[in-house]
């Protein structure tokens, strides 16, 4: 199933595979997710989900059961 997903705030939008690793589609997307320990334990690759919910998205991927997603880059100055 295609996913369309969205990269705020620059509105980016690509479409993506379910079950394709976020950090993934952010590559193909030319988006840069900071990364650190990519196991998920250093929150480096937070990013916020349309619904609010904040997720990293080293260790992610693009939910079977949505038709589109959106997520809000978050930047943390220290990575």
């Amino acid at each position: 199933m295609t996913v369309q997903v969205r990269f705020l705030p620059d509105n980016i939008a690509i479409a993506a595979e379910a079950g394709e690793p976020l950090l993934q589609v952010a590559e193909r997307a030319g988006i840069s997710i900071p990364t650190g320990c990519l196991m998920g334990s250093c929150h480096a690759c937070e990013v916020e989900l349309e619904d609010g919910r904040v997720i990293c998205s080293c260790i992610s991927a693009v939910p079977p059961d949505c038709a589109d997603l959106t997520i809000n880059l978050m930047v943390d100055p220290t990575w």
